[in-house]
């Protein structure tokens, strides 16, 4: 259904309002109608202005108006028999020809129909009555002086223009949602001279009545008028037969043009061909040797690519085993913090960093040496053939001072290093690929130790790295067989040594090798994504327990469970979502839920934090950030975070008593805490004396050692009830137990 806007809710209204008064206009005038006047003269005037009067029009000289020859019968019948017939019969004739226009399919609404014949009644009812008020008269006689005439040709138009263009126009603006004046000035404006026109033909019939007579002038109308039907249909014919003559004429002409343009088109075609046959011919063996050389190059340096690097290793490997003493080697680059450059300052400035590398890497080597780009910011050199292993380190060593020098690229200064790894040939391969693997796990070598630096590759690198493979395969079997599970270590109120929540800490049970320490497998889970299921499994585990533990006690409702967040989980744009679906799985109260974010993880990149932090907290999760003090926090961004709490670091908890300065270092971490709205909870607490001095800094919260190791489920639940049987026992002054010792236990923990 379209929508009614502005103006267009006054359409109804005012069409029903001027039906209403052309209906009483009808209805007065059938009323006063003086039967005595009905004769066969009004009859044919009548006849011929329904049925006639629309259908001819004649078009003004230099107007782009018609005049209808219903307007002058109408007028024609007001001067001779009065307003009352005019009325009627204006009536008849506009709602006579609207259905005329709705049988040939011109859309008019039924509203519009009655709204046009009621349109012609008012206006016609109002010319009558104003040439009746300035005459005396509606009915012009047949003496009339001129004066007379000219007033009933004036005031008729004037009247019947005014009332039918403003009527006309307010229904027309409104149904278009326009200004009033503006539809009248564009649409009706120009139609005056239709109803001046109209008038003054109408005074010049009834005054030539007067001479020849009433029938005479009928008479000499219709012969007019079949004559205007024959000349009208005549010229219409004529105007046809031209148009067709003109198509013919013109599709002849295209036809032509279209034949010759093909056979134009032909003789170019072939020429072409020849042309293009003969260039094909030249060119041959330029683009074979064009081919070749983009299979094996590198797009962007035009170096060569990894194919054939591939196959000149390949010949270096059989050589040396031809050659005995013959040497080559493998260095293996890759361009520290390149991604840092390529993300701050754009790909394209990237593609011209790479492009200046490549060319300093040339001036570093000889002429039978072979330099290839990997991909990405991966460079890798053969040195094929050399004396002393010593050689193979100066080159590195020079390549990485030529890398390291500034080089401007679109007047902006860019600094780079390379981290190098090294395969020497004296290991004994077969293979192209085991030299790049080799050379490439050496450069992983190098970054580890601090980047900017090379390092060759041996047997203890290489033992290194089939450990690690080996540990990734057990790591991905492990999260398909759930061979881990989750251990949960006290988090305790100082002031009163009750439990106030645990921290959830993943646990591996190798099936062979036995408890695997998470500082062993965790980094290999970050840097092979395997932290994310991992994550998601123990985030769901330990959710589910601490539901299952408020189902068990009321006195447990307040417990909270804090699970562990890592960089690649927090980067990723669904985490909200899928913590939302774990609360809603598990049936976990959000508040009862704590993430722990490590400081450095957050400030890698703060504005991204900053908004994932802030949907987690609307989510009503508590957040923490763990190991506080070892990162590189900007006091600018902390206040920022909407953080709950702060973990301070083992490490300061582990200092405290060497000497005043590392207790101060507690101390305003606690002031920074308490002055962001922050509560402080210590990590690694593990002595009384680290207990009493953490109290008196009114710490609020603390877990290590000294309360309790990490326990299984069916541990924690055992120290809960023992916590709430003794709250009042002192804590053993017995060593702290092991990790993993679930049977050990304090016997409470209020202290």
């Amino acid at each position: 259904m379209k929508e009614v806007t502005g103006k267009q809710k006054y359409v109804l209204p005012f069409a029903a309002l001027v039906t209403a008064c052309g209906a009483v206009a009808c209805i007065f005038s059938a009323y006063n109608f003086p039967l005595a006047k009905f004769d066969l003269g009004l009859l044919l005037l009548a006849l011929l202005t329904v049925l006639l009067g629309s259908r001819l029009t004649m078009q003004l000289p230099s107007a782009k108006v018609h005049v209808s020859v219903s307007d002058t019968l109408i007028f024609i019948i007001l001067l001779l028999y009065g307003g009352e017939a005019a009325v009627l019969i204006a009536a008849a004739e506009a709602l006579y020809t609207s259905f005329r226009f709705r049988s040939r399919g011109i859309t008019i609404r039924f509203d519009g129909v009655l709204f046009n014949a009621a349109l012609m009644a008012c206006s016609t009812f109002l010319s009558a009555w104003a040439l009746r008020s300035s005459l005396g008269s509606a009915i012009i006689p047949l003496q009339a002086d001129n004066v007379a005439l000219l007033t009933a040709v004036c005031v008729m138009a004037l009247v019947q223009y005014a009332a039918s263009t403003s009527l006309a126009a307010i229904y027309t603006a409104c149904e278009a949602n326009q200004g009033v004046w503006t539809t009248w000035n564009k649409k009706y404006f120009p139609t005056s001279l239709t109803y001046f026109a109209g008038a003054a033909t109408a005074t010049g019939l009834v005054t030539l009545k007067g001479l020849i007579g009433f029938y005479a002038v009928i008479a000499t109308a219709t012969a007019v008028t079949i004559s205007y039907l024959t000349l009208r249909r005549y010229i219409n014919d004529l105007k046809a037969s031209v148009s067709q003559a003109e198509q013919a004429e013109h599709a002849r002409a295209e036809v032509e043009r279209a034949r010759a343009e093909q056979a134009e088109r032909h003789v170019d075609e072939l020429n072409h061909y020849v042309a293009e046959l003969k260039r094909t011919t030249d060119e041959l063996q330029t683009s074979k040797e064009h081919f070749r050389h983009a299979a094996f190059h590198d797009a962007l340096t035009n170096l060569p690519n990894r194919a054939l690097f591939t196959d000149h290793l390949k010949l270096a490997i059989e050589r040396t085993k031809r050659q005995p003493g013959h040497n080559f080697a493998v260095l293996f680059m890759d361009l520290d913090r390149f991604k840092n450059i390529n993300d701050s300052l754009g790909h394209i400035y990237g593609d011209q960093l790479l492009v200046a590398i490549s060319q300093r890497l040339k001036g570093c080597l000889r002429q039978v040496d072979v330099i290839a780009r990997l991909g990405g910011d991966e460079f890798a050199v053969l040195l094929d053939g050399f004396t002393e292993p010593n050689d193979v380190l100066r080159v590195a060593e020079k390549i990485q001072k030529a890398i390291s020098e500034p080089l401007t690229i679109d007047r902006n200064e860019a600094f780079t290093s390379a981290s190098i790894g090294i395969a020497l040939s004296s290991t004994g391969y077969e293979r192209p690929e085991d030299v790049l693997r080799d050379a490439d796990t050496a450069m992983y070598r190098a970054k580890d130790g601090g980047k900017a630096r090379h390092e060759i590759f041996d047997e203890v690198m290489y033992a290194r790295a089939v450990s690690l493979l080996n540990l990734e395969n057990d790591l991905r079997r492990a999260i398909e067989r759930q061979e881990f599970e989750v251990y949960y270590q006290p988090i305790v109120t100082l002031k009163t040594g009750g439990v106030c929540g645990f921290e959830a800490l993943l646990r591996w049970q190798h099936p062979t090798r036995g408890m695997i320490s998470p500082a062993e497998f965790i980094p290999l889970a970050e840097e092979t994504g395997l932290i994310i299921p991992l994550g998601q499994w123990v985030l769901e585990e330990s959710c589910r327990q601490m539901r299952e533990w408020h189902e068990q006690s009321l006195a447990n409702r307040m417990l909270t469970v804090s699970v562990n967040l890592s960089g690649k989980q927090l980067s990723r744009d669904d985490l909200c979502q899928q913590i939302k679906l774990i609360l809603e799985r598990t049936g976990l109260d959000p508040r009862s839920l704590k993430l722990e974010i490590t400081e450095s993880v957050v400030m890698d990149n703060a504005d991204l934090a900053i908004n994932m932090l802030q949907q987690l907290h609307n989510l009503g999760i508590q957040l923490s950030i763990d190991d506080f003090g070892t990162g590189y926090s900007s006091l600018s961004y902390l206040h920022r975070f909407p953080v709950n709490n702060l973990k301070i670091d083992r490490s300061f908890i582990s200092r405290m008593g060497l000497g005043d300065e590392n207790l101060e270092i507690v101390r305003t971490i606690i002031m920074l805490a308490r002055n962001l709205g922050m509560e402080v909870i210590a990590e690694g607490i593990e002595t009384k004396e680290q207990l009493a001095q953490l109290r008196a800094l009114s710490c609020s919260f603390g877990q290590g050692y000294l309360f309790s190791v990490p326990l299984d489920a069916e541990s924690a639940v055992a120290l809960i009830r023992q916590v709430q049987q003794n709250a009042a026992a002192l804590p053993s002054p017995a060593d702290a137990p092991r990790d993993g010792d679930s049977k050990y236990l304090y016997s409470s923990l209020v202290m």
